[in-house]
């Protein structure tokens, strides 16, 4: 189910699916209209002529004008996709294309103008005069119809360029679809207290497997590990009686013969072994935000990058990326991640390697820390998200990340600022910050104390 659904995904993301659907249903549309007239459709027609009646001669011009048409129509929306394209890539970075060849609206404009091409060839196929005249009256009243309707979808497709390639549109795309796969991986909200999962248990469970066998099953491709089936893992693990290690997670990359996974086991696994566990991943060429978190982040971080570099030196889209990293990191902070060891009953079955908090702080903080010195307005930033993230965080491991973090940028203003004035301001906020980390944290939005 997972692999289905990863492909699901990828067929969502590309520029032909959704056309092809709109092509298939114009040709069933127009198949339909045609057998209606044909049927008899032109006797209640004929009740109006100034709407319907139109001759071989003129539908004929009409539909091959409104086919041409369609098809310079649609090249002008390919060029201004690819412009769109290349301008997003040099700007901000290439990781986000993907997101702007799974848009539903360039999709559905690029199948509208190509289902009214092929709309406006099937009923001109059928078009007849001399002996046995029939013109379809209908199915070409509606190509008129689907004309306008194509000029509608055409100004809209406009609008919507010129927005989606601004920065503010396109950081929120990114942190929206974020969003969605946190709430679809991480559903639990954390309650008060320390979250058991980012406990000592593993701390005291991991060294006592050190005096196992471990058989490496080797990775089948190379590529990025898109999604894992958790579930069909450990009912491999229960079927062999054994422990499964996970070696590689979700956005890794990995290399084909290294080792994916391993198995506490006294003899060497089969090949269907190593090929039923490689069938539990979904390996591709690129990493995918939908059971990958840490790459939406990635991506606004590689946007934060690109803004803060002295080529560009964009400081409002650098804060508008920090603005969406405190937001996903926000959301981040009350959920509940899950345990890497997972048991079967008292049976551990499975040693997996999952996302947490701190490491997804990182990724979010470090790299955008270390380009924004000197800049008081990204440590100024830096500063208020950690404690706006602070507020909404009971669990003593993520505060004590959110001091660390805050300490590092202490320390970054205090080599990278020059103005006394500037320093002053920041050290005055980093003291409140300290004060608030010290302070009884809120409970997180829809927890019961």
């Amino acid at each position: 189910m997972n692999k289905l659904r990863q492909q699901w995904s990828n067929l969502r993301s590309t520029f032909w699916f959704l056309p092809f659907l709109i092509i298939m249903a114009s040709i069933v549309y127009a198949v339909v209209l045609i057998q209606i007239d044909y049927s008899g459709g032109d006797l209640w027609l004929a009740q109006w002529p100034r709407v319907f009646g139109v001759g071989a001669d003129g539908a004929r011009d009409m539909l091959s004008t409104l086919a041409s048409s369609m098809m310079t129509v649609m090249g002008i929306t390919v060029s201004m996709t690819l412009l769109a394209l290349s301008l997003a890539s040099s700007q901000y970075t290439s990781r986000i294309l993907r997101n702007f060849m799974r848009n539903r609206v360039t999709q559905i404009t690029l199948g509208t103008f190509a289902g009214i091409f092929v709309y406006c060839l099937i009923v001109l196929h059928t078009v007849r005069s001399g002996d046995a005249p029939f013109v379809p009256s209908l199915a070409v009243f509606f190509a008129f119809v689907l004309a306008f309707g194509g000029i509608a979808v055409l100004i809209f497709f406009i609008h919507h360029i010129a927005s989606s390639i601004q920065a503010s549109s396109i950081i929120a795309s990114v942190a929206h679809e974020t969003y969605a796969a946190i709430d679809r991986l991480l559903p639990e909200k954390q309650g008060p207290g320390p979250d058991k999962a980012e406990g000592e248990e593993n701390e005291r469970l991991l060294p006592s497997l050190d005096e196992r066998t471990w058989y490496a099953v080797p990775a089948q491709v190379s590529g990025y590990i898109q999604s894992v089936d958790n579930d069909a893992i450990l009912r491999l693990a229960r079927a062999a009686r054994t422990i499964v290690r996970m070696e590689h997670g979700v956005g890794e990359f990995i290399v084909q013969d290294a080792a994916l996974v391993s198995l506490a086991l006294t003899y060497p696994p089969d090949q269907e072994a190593i090929t039923a566990l490689n069938g539990a991943y979904s390996i591709g060429s690129y990493r995918t935000v939908d059971e990958d978190p840490a790459f939406g982040i990635r991506q606004i971080v590689d946007m934060a990058l690109k803004a803060l570099s002295p080529g560009v030196n964009d400081t409002s889209t650098a804060v508008m990326c920090v603005d969406y990293l405190t937001a996903i990191l926000t959301r981040l902070a009350c959920r509940h991640f899950p345990p890497s060891p997972r048991y079967e009953g008292e049976t551990l079955r499975v040693i997996a390697i999952v996302p947490n908090f701190e490491g997804l702080l990182a990724e979010a903080f470090d790299q955008v820390r270390n380009s924004a010195a000197g800049n008081v307005a990204i440590v100024g930033r830096m500063l208020g998200a950690i404690d706006t993230i602070a507020s909404l965080t009971v669990n003593p491991r993520r505060r004590q990340a959110l001091k660390e973090q805050a300490q590092w940028i202490a320390e970054l203003a205090d080599r990278s600022i020059a103005s006394t004035h500037d320093r002053a301001r920041i050290n005055r906020r980093m003291m409140h910050l300290r004060e608030a980390l010290d302070a009884e944290p809120a409970l997180c939005p829809g927890q019961e104390a």
